[in-house]
């Protein structure tokens, strides 16, 4: 009976010290695993919210994915240079594009904060647009750009480089949820636009615009001074053809270097100048805005032929149009 009970004994001593071994080898494994520091930050205000903060083309991935992201850079960079090189002949590479890049309206090739940036612009669409009466998805947005901005043609359903454009604003997007408001975005828009004076803003161009736009609105280069008016530059189908857009876009980044600096009325002065001129026209006018809410304030040739001669009514162009 002892001699059971002993062994009993030491049967359980063993199992304790089993026991006693695996769990001081688990908790020395789980201290190996754990991170070095468990301390947890409060959310704040800044790290709760989206930030406007995209990755590098430096980081772009390998393969496919990377190689699409890397043509969707070029052509939204350099995209008549790029358009117009590969095009049957230089008849097409006219057609196909004006002497823009998406860059020369949304700068950094889309990635700088305060110039219309695409940041986030894939978690964005589909959504709804006025102008087309319709919910349009983001590659619907970038053709109806092409047409417009671009003066050119669309990319077939099917073109792999409209392909390429959404995996490279896909990319720049990463991280942002669909939804997400952006704070970034509406930020080039003047909607309370004085009374312009086209004179005045003829000569505030003289004074600060022609060395990047050129004294005649022909520019230096896409990224670097876009042209401005004439053959080669939008049509004024495009959104920046509106007082409204384009005196908060010059308002807001120009000039280089002095954003912020100029006043309503010289914003406005300007914008009406450069919209005072010839530019391509957009045939599709009477199409636009199909459920109401048409904006007054897009600078037709009608427009710019009023301007000419002098009969041109501010107060209608800048009248707040009609709610739907």
């Amino acid at each position: 009976m002892k001699r059971t009970t002993g062994l009993a004994l030491g049967f359980i001593v063993v199992v304790c010290l089993v026991v006693i071994a695996f769990m001081g080898n688990q908790m020395r494994m789980n201290k190996d695993q754990a991170p070095e520091t468990t301390q947890v930050k409060a959310p704040t205000e800044e790290v709760a919210g989206i930030q406007h903060n995209p990755p590098s083309m430096d980081d772009v991935p390998e393969g496919k994915e990377g190689e699409a992201i890397k043509r969707g850079f070029d052509l939204f960079d350099d995209t008549s240079n790029v358009l117009r090189s590969e095009a049957a002949s230089v008849e097409d590479g006219l057609a196909r594009v004006n002497e823009l890049s998406c860059t020369s309206c949304h700068a950094g090739a889309g990635t700088d904060e305060g110039v219309s940036s695409m940041v986030g612009m894939s978690a964005v669409y589909p959504m709804y647009i006025g102008r087309s009466g319709q919910m349009v998805t983001l590659e619907e947005r970038i053709n109806g750009c092409m047409v417009r901005s671009m003066d050119g043609q669309k990319f077939a359903d099917d073109d792999e480089d409209l392909d390429a454009m959404v995996a490279y604003m896909t990319y720049i997007s990463e991280g942002i949820p669909v939804g997400a408001e952006l704070d970034w975005r509406h930020q080039n828009t003047l909607d309370d636009l004085p009374t312009p004076n086209v004179e005045n803003g003829e000569d505030l161009y003289q004074q600060s615009c022609i060395a990047c736009h050129g004294e005649n609105g022909e520019g230096i280069g896409s990224n670097t001074g876009p042209k401005l008016w004439g053959e080669g530059s939008f049509n004024d189908g495009a959104g920046i053809a509106r007082m409204t857009k384009m005196a908060g876009y010059i308002q807001k980044n120009m000039p280089v270097g002095q954003e912020d600096s100029l006043s309503d009325q010289d914003a406005s002065d300007l914008a009406a100048y450069v919209l005072s001129k010839d530019r391509p026209e957009w045939k599709n006018h009477d199409k636009d805005w199909p459920d109401g809410g048409r904006p007054n304030d897009t600078m037709t040739k009608e427009r710019r032929d009023q301007i000419k001669d002098g009969t041109i009514n501010w107060d209608e162009v800048l009248a707040k149009p009609e709610k739907k």
